[in-house]
């Protein structure tokens, strides 16, 4: 009998529809029910998005807007052209008679203009409009091929959406030894924030929070926004939740939230990033004017640093745009430390400085941007085969100018180009948080996490490590020195102590002075754990971790070549759940935010974050066989995480403020000067660059540290090279 005989029997075809209704009554039942038990098991929601900034507009307004942006873009090309150096009246003249020319007006009009107009399209409505002409785009690959992809999939799973991932291309191991989602047992994990001091993953409990202030300078009450969702495209309720499981999407109603302007309008009004509350919940508003619609053209550093510069140069930088635009309503909080005080920007980068576009570095393919294959953090990386470095452009051989060229590009094989270029940081960068003691602000009417030691200065705010591009579950730089010098033992000595006597100073002095808000602090005990913070284990703990290294990160440790780079140091004093404790640290618990600023009772605070429905699922055991075992396993906590809740009635069993067992190591690539570090601020006794520190010998440090002797036959300009 032939396969079609077979398929048009009586019996099979019966069978096979029976079969097709079935699987449809699966998808049918897929597609509705399961949402809303997704929605109850987590306890979030998802509900129709309405913006007050999407509004339809009139023909008149229409043509308002449109004229009004041409002449912008008239006015930035025409300034960008003629010359600053001349006299400002003739400047001025020569910019009106350039932006009246026919083929400015022509040439310049932002593009999306002309296609509303002849669609008819008079109001934004996010992915909607959008996807009316890309519903697919085309993406070139380095290889050169080209694909097609469905516009809104390629957006849904990058990590701008999602910010996290079950794939693979992680360059961080385990403190089992294993490299993070390389073999068959994969989990969703992505964007552990360090330098916040509290996990991404709890994202779920401060996504989207209005904050009662009490500024000093109001008659009273001010809402205030916060929380992680200001920094992600995502307009929910929620972040991407449903992403962390296998063959689930985000709802419809997600994805219509999807904020594409941000990243994509030359004109954002950020006064818009706010948030909103409405009958369903608290999320964050966002600018859908026909205006920010019309401006859409190539992406510019500017759109990026709308939320990247509060990684980078922080809150309080003064270039900071986006933090100039708090809201119209509920303004944002400002964040008075850096995360990594190396901004991107003309004034304190030269990169940024020469025109360069973000992009330019980070090439997209798609909506894919990639970070580069070296990262010491547990940060989801889209493209974690594309290369982003300063060789990309400058090779190996950067130093062609300088009569002393072969002295100074000998130093690559040594050196990496950020560790002479990013001389130091801002000074606002964090180097210890302590989320326990919170500090009254009363300029901002709230309570803040207090930060006890502030620094970019080199050997105290940034440190120099050796890094061959692979790091930690919790961002500590792996390497080894190319000598095999057995002195070099980060995570037992680098990383885990501040010796620096002005630094430790420093935190003695904020110790006494939280003493006088909180009298149980022991001034002497409190400066010994944020500056050892291995003193809070055991000896049986901190021996296990020794064997932990050796066995199961060395080999990480010597893999490839590795070079001397700079790093942003950080550490927090965070509650852990010590029931979940390893050599390298304990299971950290949220804060709920709007407790934590309003009353600055932390215990209240973290007891109120613990109740939400999503960590309480944590503690139970689908969540553990699904992901917290294999998280514990890379956490180096042995045997599995132990699913006991910590909270029974208003008792927390074992939780406890720890300090992190090891700083933490933030690359810093940006904040790039042209003139970075000379020779002698380095190979001097009291340099920048501690040699011992980093594993030289004593005899090679005295050699290093004489510079007469090192550029013996040198031209003396070598000297002050690039002062």
């Amino acid at each position: 009998m032939n396969p079609v005989e077979f398929l048009l029997r009586p019996k099979v075809k019966r069978g096979l529809l029976v079969f097709g209704l079935i699987l449809l009554l699966g998808i049918i039942l897929y597609r509705t029910l399961y949402p809303r038990i997704f929605e109850s098991y987590v306890g979030k929601v998802n509900a129709p998005l309405i913006y007050d900034s999407s509004r339809t507009l009139s023909a008149d307004e229409f043509e308002a807007i449109a004229q009004a942006l041409s002449e912008q873009a008239r006015r930035q090309k025409a300034e960008a052209i003629v010359s600053e150096e001349q006299d400002p009246f003739a400047r001025r003249i020569k910019i009106e008679i350039l932006m009246n020319t026919e083929s400015f007006i022509r040439d310049s009009e932002p593009r999306h203009i002309k296609y509303f107009r002849n669609a008819g399209i008079r109001r934004y409505e996010g992915p909607k409009t959008c996807l009316q002409c890309h519903q697919t785009i085309a993406i070139e690959h380095p290889d050169g091929m080209h694909s097609q992809v469905e516009t809104l999939e390629d957006v849904v799973n990058s990590v701008h959406f999602r910010f996290q991932s079950s794939s693979g291309g992680f360059s961080t191991y385990g403190y089992d030894g294993r490299q993070v989602n390389a073999g068959p047992r994969k989990i969703a994990v992505g964007k552990i924030n360090r330098a916040c001091g509290i996990p991404g993953s709890f994202s779920w409990t401060g996504w989207a929070v209005l904050i009662t202030s009490r500024p000093e300078h109001a008659a009273g009450p001010i809402l205030r926004s916060e929380g992680c969702g200001q920094c992600h495209i995502g307009g929910n309720y929620q972040p991407a939740t449903e992403k962390m499981l296998p063959f689930s999407d985000v709802p419809q109603t997600a994805k219509e939230g999807i904020d594409c302007l941000i990243c994509h309008a030359a004109v954002y009004d950020m006064n818009r990033r706010v948030v909103i509350e409405d009958r369903y919940g608290l999320r964050w508003d966002q600018d859908r004017s026909l205006k920010a619609a019309l401006s859409v053209g190539p992406i510019r550093s500017e759109q990026c640093l709308r939320c990247h510069q509060h990684n980078l140069g922080g809150d309080a930088y003064a270039y900071n745009q986006a933090a100039q635009a708090l809201g119209d309503r509920h303004q944002r909080i400002l964040h008075q430390g850096a995360k990594r005080g190396s901004p991107f920007s003309p004034h304190d980068d030269v990169h940024a400085a020469a025109g360069l576009e973000c992009t330019d570095c980070h090439r997209p393919e798609g909506h894919k941007i990639p970070r580069g294959r070296m990262g010491v953090d547990l940060v989801a990386n889209d493209l974690p085969d594309k290369e982003v470095s300063c060789e990309t452009c400058h090779g190996r051989a950067p130093h062609n100018a300088s009569p002393d060229k072969a002295l100074l590009n000998g130093h690559i094989a040594r050196l990496a180009c950020e560790t002479c270029h990013i001389p130091r940081l801002e000074p606002n960068s964090v180097v210890l948080r302590d989320w326990v003691h919170p500090t009254w602000n009363p300029k901002e009417g709230i309570w803040e996490p207090t930060d006890i030691y502030r620094s970019g200065e080199p050997g105290k705010g940034l440190i120099y490590l050796w890094f061959n591009g692979n790091g930690t579950f919790l961002a500590n730089a792996l390497g080894s020195h190319p000598d095999g010098s057995e002195t070099y033992h980060p995570l037992m000595n680098q990383l885990v102590r501040i010796t620096d006597p002005e630094a430790i100073a420093a935190i003695r002095t904020k110790a006494i002075e939280l003493k006088g808000r909180y009298p149980d602090i022991d001034v002497e005990r409190y400066v010994r754990l944020a500056t050892d913070p291995l003193s809070q284990l055991t000896p049986e703990l901190i021996e296990r971790r020794r064997a932990m290294i050796e066995n199961n990160l060395r080999p990480a440790m010597n893999e490839g070549q590795s070079r001397i780079y700079p790093f942003k140091i950080f550490n927090a004093l965070m509650y852990e759940d010590l029931n979940n404790q390893g050599p390298f640290g304990a299971m950290i618990l949220p804060f709920d935010y709007k407790v934590y600023y309003e009353s600055g009772d932390t215990l209240a605070s973290l007891k109120r974050a613990i109740q939400d429905p999503i960590v309480q699922r944590m503690y139970q055991e689908p969540f553990k066989l699904y992901m917290m075992d294999e998280f514990m396993a890379y956490f180096g906590v042995e045997g599995g995480w132990k699913a006991r809740y910590p909270l029974v009635g208003d008792r927390l069993l074992d939780v406890e403020p720890r300090w992190m067992r090891q700083m933490g190591t933030l690359m810093v690539n940006h904040g790039i000067r042209r003139q970075g570090h000379g020779c002698a601020d380095c190979h001097a006794p009291n340099g920048v660059m501690d040699f011992a520190a980093i594993g030289y010998s004593p005899a090679r440090v005295a050699e290093l540290q004489d510079l007469k002797q090192l550029t013996a036959g040198a031209n003396p300009s070598i000297t002050n090279y690039a002062r």
